[in-house]
């Protein structure tokens, strides 16, 4: 009896890929997870002839499209990014046979490494012709992104130090403006010089852009009054994405608190240092933790260099010092704990405590299961270290309504007012 031949399954990709050909004419649709930052990035791509648009539709229809196409037990990031993908699709303001949508991709075990493949299954059922991209450094989806030289990389890392710095002085401003929308003013402003700053090669002379930035902002009259501050840590999309944790920043203003917003350079330098402790931890070639111990090295050293202007200048709060951060973790969780944003959350509850932002939103999608763990399953050993820290978790996903959410986060700040009352009467 003759044997049966072994059938072999093709593998051949069916969907649209973005090639080099495409960048001069196409637009290139990117979530807007960071606010200060994506601009920065949208202009510096720009650059290399890349049309590359930031969306800002947020608006509840965005959540629904996300719904339609995405199951709600995935992770309300991939939710919200998807949605606001097809909602700007179905607008009518884009030419759909000549748009591509781009999203980061960390490279960890988090399923938003993931993404790809659910953007890719979601737009075939409406927009089949439109190519995903992704923008990475961790080796997925080679040849379907933007062509990254050592150039644009550094560009990229020093448009990230100065979204930071912007990000810090703008929130260390705005709730003691004495004229309204000041602050706002000199952010524009602020924005439009970082920008003409990659004119050139902006990463040789950084120190003078921050001290530049530090001067427009101090130059903010400002009242003389005391705060509540409230660091906002967690999953890194609702930490900092307006359409994710429900426009968290603008709430705490409107409730005369002071938002503290870890720098997202320190996420960076997360992933960084992950890599380097594989080679202790998981058995990773100790070839490419040198090379990644190198790269951590500099981007360390140019912080230093941010941190010690904002000292020498001593206006305002600097950024959290790195080697800190770590320092705090291991008082907290073993740093091999790195899915999601592992030990990077509790490293930042505590450096927060450590500085004076007692009050805290732990954001946590509700389908994140490892920052539940790092995050919320974190809270009752930073309180036993930090006994007046105030830790409130809030869960986004597509049920939870922004009232109950902001009524959580006002009884945190009942305690938090409280706590600050009972520290003036203080000698």
């Amino acid at each position: 009896m003759q044997k049966e031949k072994k059938k072999t399954v093709d593998y051949t990709d069916d969907y649209p890929k973005f090639t080099p050909e495409m960048k001069g004419t196409y637009t290139i649709l990117v979530p807007d997870m960071l606010p200060y930052h994506f601009d920065i990035i949208k202009h510096i791509v720009g650059r290399r002839g890349y049309r590359l648009e930031v969306l800002k539709n947020d608006s509840r229809a965005v959540i629904d499209e996300g719904l339609k196409h995405v199951h709600n037990d995935t992770c309300y990031p991939a939710l919200c990014v998807i949605g606001q993908y097809l909602d700007a699709l179905k607008s009518g303001k884009y030419d759909v046979n000549h748009t591509a949508v781009m999203i980061t991709q960390s490279g960890g075990g988090c399923r938003a490494s993931n993404y790809i493949p659910l953007i890719r299954k979601a737009l075939k059922a409406e927009f089949p012709q439109v190519p995903v991209m992704s923008l990475n450094f961790s080796g997925l989806e080679k040849g379907n992104g933007i062509e990254i030289d050592l150039s644009l990389l550094l560009q990229l890392a020093f448009g990230i130090f100065y979204g930071d710095t912007l990000m810090t002085l703008y929130n260390q401003c705005k709730p003691y403006e004495k004229i309204a929308g000041e602050t706002d003013r000199v952010r524009e402003e602020c924005f439009a010089e970082i920008k003409k700053s990659f004119d050139g090669k902006a990463y040789k002379k950084y120190k003078k852009i921050i001290r530049r930035l530090i001067e427009r902002f101090r130059q903010i009259d400002r009242k003389d009054e005391e705060k509540v501050k409230v660091g906002i840590v967690g999953e890194i999309y609702v930490k900092y994405s307006p359409l994710g944790n429900s426009h968290l920043e603008e709430f705490l203003l409107s409730e005369g608190c002071e938002p503290v917003v870890p720098a997202l350079m320190d996420f960076v330098l997360y992933c960084i240092v992950n890599n380097i402790n594989d080679t202790k931890f998981y058995g990773r070639t100790k070839k490419t933790g040198f090379i990644y111990s190198l790269v951590y090295k500099y981007a360390y050293h140019i912080q230093k260099q941010i941190i010690k202007i904002f000292v020498e200048d001593g206006t305002f709060e600097p950024p959290h010092d790195f080697q800190h951060l770590r320092r705090c973790a291991d008082k907290v969780i073993n740093q091999g704990v790195k899915m999601g944003e592992g030990w990077l959350i509790p490293a930042e509850m505590a450096a927060l405590a450590e500085t004076g932002t007692d009050n805290i939103v732990c954001a946590q999608p509700f389908g994140c299961l490892p920052n539940h763990i790092a995050g919320k399953g974190a809270v009752r050993a930073l309180k036993n270290l930090y006994r007046d820290e105030n830790i409130v978790p809030i869960d986004y996903d597509p049920s939870a309504t922004r009232v109950n959410q902001e009524n959580r986060i006002k009884l945190m700040l009942a305690t938090a007012r409280e706590n600050l009352k009972n520290r003036r009467k203080e000698p």
